[in-house]
């Protein structure tokens, strides 16, 4: 049974065309921000004057082979979700630390202190060093509190620079909590972790780094 359609319907092909200059600032874009998905490229055309939704960025992505591929899948969640600890609800009311390393080009290893405010997204220490000794956490963590204000919560890992006599101290003299991670709980770092995968995605391995001067102008950009 034939069906009453028009044959010409079968053969449609839209005749809208994106403006050629979106195109290029969308290439533009992602060759900036390469781990930029879809929706952030978005929200950076709105402000331009681009009149485009989410769905046209998405399709245009699919188009020029931006989508973002992860290399491991998530894993299904299992079980009850566990009582976290309370959200942080204003400035400085929790703050997150961590140290990861990283390499010049020369083959010298640094190694980065990241402090990030949980309620502001803001970064109130993001400092690279040859080395980094529990003291010297202690002086740099000290400097940066001067500046704008000591923290009521630091949230870190049961590193030695974080554990350490001269950090306790510190933090008992001006009235920090320490908070460690609970015992077979990683998410408890999940912030700062995920945190310092940006960092290293879009900044560390998007540059080369010939000199501690260097990077630390870099990562200040």
């Amino acid at each position: 049974m034939a069906l009453q359609i028009d044959r010409s319907t079968n053969h449609y092909q839209s005749r809208r065309s994106v403006p050629t200059f979106l195109n290029n600032r969308i290439k533009e874009i992602d060759k900036t921000h390469f781990r930029y998905g879809y929706r952030r490229v978005y929200y950076f055309l709105r402000p331009d004057g681009w009149a485009v939704n989410m769905r046209m960025v998405y399709r245009l992505f699919g188009e020029f082979g931006l989508q973002l591929h992860n290399k491991m899948h998530k894993r299904p969640v299992k079980g009850r979700l566990s009582v976290g600890r309370a959200p942080a609800v204003q400035l400085n009311d929790a703050w997150a630390m961590d140290l990861f390393h990283d390499h010049l080009a020369t083959g010298l290893k640094l190694r980065f202190l990241t402090v990030v405010d949980k309620f502001a997204r803001l970064l109130p220490l993001n400092d690279p060093r040859f080395n980094y000794c529990s003291e010297e956490v202690v002086t740099t963590l000290d400097r940066a509190c001067r500046k704008i204000a000591y923290p009521k919560t630091i949230r870190v890992d049961n590193g030695s620079e974080f554990i350490s006599r001269e950090m306790h101290l510190q933090a008992y003299q001006l009235g920090v909590v320490l908070d460690f991670p609970r015992t077979g709980k990683p998410t408890d770092k999940a912030f700062i972790d995920a945190f310092n995968s940006k960092l290293r995605s879009e900044c560390l391995n998007a540059h080369l780094f010939f000199s501690l001067e260097g990077a630390c102008e870099k990562l200040e950009a």
